[in-house]
């Protein structure tokens, strides 16, 4: 039997990190009915937990990019795995909205950041000629695991008044288990001067050639177009969390489903949808970028236009088959956008600060992208969910824009 490169190897060790890592994030949506019930919350309340969830991923993640860079990758995304797996763990010991707020929101949301930079780069060194390929592999990884883990959510919580508690104490002790297998099976590799994988014996960089923090911030903010990018992301983040949120609980509502449908169909037809616009974008950009080095801004641009139509459409039906169309179509084009846009960054970025940028990049995006549960929460209070959701749509419209400054800037500096 042939070896397996090493490359594929590690691929599929993160693919599983990433399975559980947004699958933990997705079962929070499908559960809020429950765990209103059980705690005594209003909709603010529940949508304020994902708000300082997503908020306090942002504030960390700079600083996890910043530390994979400096130190190592592999046990950045070892200790991140461990630490978000006990915080969803003990998300399913509380008793109080408060208490979930500091399991699921600050817990959970800081060990999460420490996987993405450094799994990204790694994936990047090691797949250079492959690298959206790659990307979107791990991309599907957060795919199915929306989907497996939103339907278990929605399964346990019909179970009876406790069941919500189930999918956070489950998914908690595998996440843990699965940290301890990748502490004894990924390499400790790094980067090297010229952003090649290297292991630590190899190559070890000279205290003076270390990244700083300031060389780091310099290597994004000196590059519009990585600003630009970052932007766009977090007007894409402001969907996905309001959307994922939301969604179980407008299906349910909206069209009396049950709990376990709703939890399923909310993600269901929507990651079908990204996953086919996943691979067909991913294909387009690493087979035309040689001959238009711009064509992955085009591939995420016209993403984040095309989806926003449908957006409105999946908000505004009363059918719920035109809804579930609507949602399959709105993920596809969010498919194309996943499939390029942290290769397009890449693209900008030098290599050896490939963590530290993420980390800003994701810093930017969250830290924008935390208001959309609350503001969904405040807005289904006011006037509906409906108009809620509704608006999500002019963000896909404002990152749509950002990116075509994005592409003009990096053809300018593809040209000096």
């Amino acid at each position: 039997m042939k070896k397996i490169e090493y490359k594929w190897v590690a691929l599929a060790l993160l693919w599983v990190a990433f399975f559980l890592q947004q699958g933990t994030r997705q079962i929070y949506g499908p559960l809020l009915g429950s765990i209103q019930t059980a705690v005594g919350a209003t909709d603010v309340q529940l949508g304020l937990v994902s708000t300082v969830f997503t908020l306090m991923y942002g504030l960390t993640i700079p600083f996890a990019g910043f530390a994979a860079d400096l130190f190592s990758r592999k046990w950045m995304v070892v200790v991140g795995v461990a630490i978000f797996s006990a915080g969803i763990l003990t998300s399913g010991m509380v008793t109080c909205i408060g208490a979930l707020v500091v399991t699921y929101g600050l817990i959970n949301g800081f060990g999460q950041p420490f996987y993405y930079p450094s799994s990204t780069s790694l994936i990047s060194q090691l797949h250079a000629e492959s690298k959206a390929t790659a990307l979107s592999i791990l991309q599907l990884g957060m795919y199915i695991g929306v989907i497996g883990c939103s339907w278990l959510a929605g399964w346990f919580a019909g179970l009876g008044p406790d069941g919500w508690r189930l999918p956070f104490k489950a998914l908690g002790v595998v996440g843990i288990l699965w940290a301890v297998v990748l502490a004894f099976m990924l390499r400790n590799t790094g980067a090297s001067r010229s952003g090649a994988s290297v292991s630590d014996a190899q190559e070890r960089i000279p205290p003076a050639d270390r990244v700083t923090i300031g060389a780091a911030l310099k290597a994004m903010f000196a590059k519009p177009a990585a600003v630009l990018i970052a932007l766009a992301l977090g007007m894409e983040v402001y969907v996905d969390v309001g959307f994922k949120t939301w969604m179980p609980n407008y299906l349910s509502e909206t069209f009396g489903v049950s709990k376990a449908s709703a939890g399923l169909n909310a993600v269901l037809w929507h990651y079908i949808g990204a996953a086919l616009g996943i691979v067909i974008g991913s294909r387009l950009g690493d087979k035309l970028v040689r001959r238009n080095p711009s064509i992955r801004f085009w591939i995420i641009g016209g993403g984040l236009f095309l989806g926003a139509p449908f957006i409105v459409l999946m908000s505004q039906t009363t059918t719920y088959l035109v809804c579930c169309v609507a949602m399959f179509l709105f993920g596809v084009f969010r498919g194309a956008y996943d499939s390029n846009n942290f290769a397009a960054f890449f693209d900008v970025v030098e290599p050896r600060y490939h963590a530290s940028a993420a980390g800003f990049n994701l810093m930017i995006a969250f830290l924008f992208g935390c208001f959309s549960p609350t503001v969904l929460g405040w807005t289904k209070a006011q006037y509906s969910m409906s108009t809620g959701l509704a608006t999500l749509s002019a963000a896909y419209v404002a990152g749509t824009v950002l990116l075509v400054f994005a592409c003009r800037s990096f053809r300018r500096a593809q040209t000096r």
